[in-house]
């Protein structure tokens, strides 16, 4: 007889029995994915506040979804699960209208505080009180689809793609949902108690506890890392049908979790979850094995996302309600919030999951059953069979990613080769041709913004030609001539220290071997004296200058051109002892390229060709990307700043 059927409710079962149930696991995934772990991000990057500012706004709302997780379960005030559940609810609707305000540092910390509070509220109170919901007929399956719904909605290409508006106004239009639902009126299920875990002997709490700590582990740092890197982005959601295809695949996923926990029991359920995810981060270290990594990634999330909810409502032994809902807050605070603030850190820090990790994370849904072999005798079948195939998994793509694509690295042969030569390959090797073209195209834009119209037949002869499919950055085939070879290192080693707000991840991995510097002297070496032509005779013009005025030149100097010209700069901080010539402190040092009896116009003219065009043969880069309007903005602010310094 199915696990399943073994569960007897009260009442006679109708159709339709659970789905509100469904709809709250749905609408809680939604705010959880969408909007706190992404739009909310997302808002951040809008306001600046990504780099300095990101660890301590995140902190604050893992405090706040830690604190409430333990606490919540052990408060005998308040024990009311739909006043619970409404609250949290409702708290996860507000905050995501919050944080559509204007919101400086202290502001987004408390957002993100209270986010984690209504977060954690709401997941505990639905997790321990689940069957007052989804009833007690066949709620695997009920659970399955509500957490496949959740995910495949999260993957919908106009919300996936959407503004943090627009997605914060989703999530709390899906919290709202979820509170009407919530405030009808339930039939009160009772639980049978019931064992649906297959193995003679239970597996131990604080054992489940690491499994599912791992894996919020390996997918929070996996969504991380795809996220920032265009390359691994544009071959996992980038684009509808990659979008379609991940929902899709989580949907299934989910479904035939539900299926495994029904007939095998969480253990092997989280085996094979960790399987899949091991396997696409160790993918995710090559970028030509990302197809095959954009299809196990979702694959393995949702099989453990379902178990992370059933797991403390249906299938703890014979456990009493007290006992779900501590567990579920154990859960949540030290699997779901710490687990998923070290995966972040981990694609923040390294930009790669260690393979030495995958290994001791194998090791540790292993080992625990070789030991229990040693001390019995003997194994459960099922369970060697499932710990045989992880690693035979994890095996498969460790040789696929080592054998068919080895890790780039100086070789014997290349060493004859020029910087430039090998700068090239690394070019080619880490991808760069994803994001970025190398080819002018004529009686456009890209003539005044990055240079002249290069030899498309001299283009095509190259091998490989590198004109590239797709323009995600700027184009390249003139670069050496707009940056200079110590602004590329910065760049590559931190873009956000030079480029305010960039979504290109970071390359300082490329210097511990010689590959970045190879790297800088081919990018250094596409260089064009045409580039220069215009940069004389540019200004602004009159209605760009009359348009000026009604721009804050305050706010874009302090994103595009503060972290080189003040004081307190990060690049000029950081930089100093690297730069030939320290770049001014704007607002009171002396400019060697401008003259220093130049009228107010003139001075502005001047200041707003530099920043548009940079300087020749120095480390003052261009801003080709800023309207001549923002230009003429910033201009106009340092040239009131300058002229209002004491003399």
């Amino acid at each position: 007889m199915p696990a399943e059927s073994r569960t007897e409710p009260v009442s006679h079962h109708s159709a339709l029995e659970g789905w509100q149930g469904i709809l709250l696991i749905a609408a809680t995934y939604v705010y959880f994915l969408i909007y706190a772990q992404f739009g909310f991000l997302k808002r951040l990057a809008e306001l600046g506040m990504t780099d300095n500012a990101l660890p301590s706004i995140m902190g604050a709302m893992a405090i706040g979804g830690i604190g409430i997780s333990l606490l919540a379960p052990r408060s005998t005030r308040w024990t009311c699960p739909h006043c619970r559940l409404q609250t949290g609810l409702v708290g996860c609707a507000l905050t995501a209208l919050w944080s559509l305000f204007p919101l400086n540092l202290y502001t987004a910390i408390a957002v993100a505080f209270t986010i984690g509070l209504s977060l954690g509220l709401l997941t505990v109170t639905l997790v321990a009180n689940l069957s007052l919901w989804i009833g007690t007929h066949r709620p695997l399956i009920k659970i399955g689809l509500g957490t496949g719904v959740g995910y495949f909605i999260c993957n919908f290409p106009p919300l996936f793609t959407a503004t943090p508006q627009a997605i914060a106004l989703s999530a709390a239009a899906a919290c709202l949902i979820a509170l009407i639902v919530a405030n009808r009126t339930r039939v009160q299920y009772v639980r049978a108690d019931v064992d649906f875990l297959p193995l003679r002997k239970p597996v131990p709490f604080p054992l489940e506890l690491a499994w599912f700590t791992a894996l919020v582990w390996l997918d929070s740092a996996a969504f991380y890392i795809i996220q920032n890197s265009p390359l691994l982005k544009a071959g996992t959601w980038q684009g509808d049908l990659h979008l379609w295809r991940a929902g899709a695949l989580h949907l299934a996923a989910a479904l035939v979790s539900a299926w495994l926990l029904a007939r095998r029991g969480v253990t092997s359920t989280l085996m094979l979850a960790f399987a899949a995810l091991a396997a696409a981060c160790l993918l995710l270290l090559n970028p030509a094995r990302v197809p095959l990594a954009a299809v196990l990634y979702p694959i393995g999330v949702s099989l453990y996302s379902v178990a992370l909810v059933a797991y403390p409502s249906f299938l703890l032994p014979a456990a009493s309600q007290a006992v779900r809902a501590r567990s579920a807050g154990y859960l949540y605070a030290l699997a779901g919030w710490i687990g998923s603030a070290m995966g972040i850190g981990m694609g923040r820090n390294l930009h790669h999951v260690p393979q030495a990790f995958v290994v001791a994370a194998a090791a540790l849904f292993v080992l625990p059953w070789i030991w229990n072999a040693v001390k019995r005798g003997s194994l459960d079948k099922s369970i060697q069979l499932h710990a045989i195939a992880v690693v035979a998994v994890l095996g498969v793509a460790f040789l696929v990613t080592q054998l068919l694509h080895p890790p780039a690295r100086p070789l014997a042969n290349t060493i004859a080769l020029t910087p430039v030569e090998r700068g090239r390959r690394v070019y080619i090797a880490e991808g760069c041709i994803n994001c970025h073209s190398q080819y002018v195209r004529p009686n456009t834009a890209d003539v005044p913004m990055w240079g002249p119209v290069g030899d498309l037949q001299a283009i095509h002869r190259q091998q490989p030609p590198l004109i590239g499919n797709r323009r995600q950055g700027p184009d390249l085939s003139e670069v050496g001539a707009r940056r200079s070879p110590l602004w590329l290192r910065i760049h590559f080693m931190n873009p956000r220290d030079v480029s305010y707000n960039s979504v290109m991840p970071r390359f300082d991995y490329l210097f511990r071997d010689g590959r970045g510097d190879d790297l800088v002297a081919y990018l250094a070496s596409l260089n064009n004296v045409g580039h220069w032509t215009a940069t004389t005779t540019w200004q602004p013009s009159p209605a760009a200058q009359a348009q000026a005025s009604h721009i804050d030149g305050g706010k874009l100097f302090s994103q595009h051109c503060a972290t080189c010209h003040t004081a307190g700069g990060i690049a000029r901080t950081k930089w100093s002892a690297s730069f030939h010539r320290l770049p001014p402190d704007l607002f009171r040092d002396a400019l060697q390229h401008i003259p220093a009896q130049a009228t107010s116009f003139e001075l502005r003219v001047d200041i707003a060709r530099i920043i548009k065009f940079g300087i020749k043969d120095t480390d003052m880069a261009g801003h080709e990307y800023l309207s001549d309007e923002q230009i003429a903005a910033i201009a106009d602010y340092v040239a009131e700043k300058r002229l209002a310094a004491p003399k």
